[in-house]
């Protein structure tokens, strides 16, 4: 039996209002998806309850291709489209050296989802935000689930979610998934992003200069060329000047051609 929720207006200011609409949780059916969501977050955020809650599943668990890191995949529909839902081990920063950490942060460098939603814990924001901000440097399409708002309500904490947003430059979403509540704005949120109707510009830190930005330029440039078509080359050669290991071995074994790579097949939109 399908299940269905329905949609509420989105909370950000900037972004136009859809007309509700039902979700319907596909469990794992999602061959042909129009979009792909990845799920990050620190560990202990909630982000498996809100897996939970988009797809109907009790998370369904496998392995990452080549890796024995669990994964978890799921699908939704909402509207007229339908979203695989892939949920990444939690990290904590995408300059990790772990396996698990490093899964999160390839899918969603190299992966190219079409939407990012950050789960981010409401009672502890400011440790949050390292990731938050990270992620905002790679990709231009995201949404922070602010989650755990009822427990911070309880420790009297009230994060003014709307000032968070114009300060990110993305949709920030309130949600207590273990009571479903936010889950019907998060949803429009994402398919807004997903569609275009809601554009991010997303706060990033620049101040990069001199010497140093010719270096990471001229490097990126090599990358790309040695990587055609490769998303997010700067960030790579930045990796590469820091003297991060796992970069330098995946260019060198040409296996950064294939970092990111979903474990279903290919990923959404460029």
């Amino acid at each position: 039996m399908t299940q269905t929720m329905e949609a509420a207006p989105a909370p950000c200011e900037t972004c136009p209002v859809r007309p509700p609409g039902p979700l319907q949780r596909l469990g794992l059916s999602a061959a042909k998806p129009d979009f792909v969501v990845a799920l990050a977050g620190n560990p202990n955020t909630g982000k498996s309850t809100v897996f939970n809650a988009l797809t109907g599943l009790r998370q369904h668990t496998g392995n990452w291709p080549g890796k024995t890191v669990t994964r978890a995949e799921g699908a939704f529909r909402y509207g007229e489209k339908v979203y695989r839902l892939v949920d990444l081990p939690g990290t904590y920063s995408l300059l990790s050296t772990s396996t698990d950490e490093e899964v999160a942060r390839d899918f969603l460098l190299f992966g190219r989802p079409d939407v990012t939603v950050i789960v981010a814990d409401a009672t502890r924001l400011e440790r949050n935000l390292n990731l938050v901000l990270q992620v905002l440097e790679i990709t231009d399409r995201a949404v922070v689930c602010l989650n755990l708002v009822d427990e911070a309500a309880r420790n009297g904490i009230r994060v003014a979610e709307r000032t968070l947003a114009r300060e990110l430059g993305v949709p920030v979403v309130p949600t207590a998934a273990r009571q479903s509540q936010g889950i019907p704005e998060l949803l429009q949120a994402v398919a807004e992003v997903a569609s275009g109707e809601c554009v991010c510009r997303p706060r990033r830190v620049r101040g990069i200069s001199g010497p140093l930005e010719k270096a990471v330029a001229e490097l990126a440039a090599e990358v790309e060329g040695l990587f055609p078509g490769l998303h997010n080359a700067r960030w790579v050669a930045l990796r590469l000047l820091e003297g991060d290991e796992r970069m330098v071995r995946a260019v060198r074994s040409r296996e950064l051609s294939t970092l990111g790579r979903s474990p279903a097949g290919n990923v959404g939109a460029a």
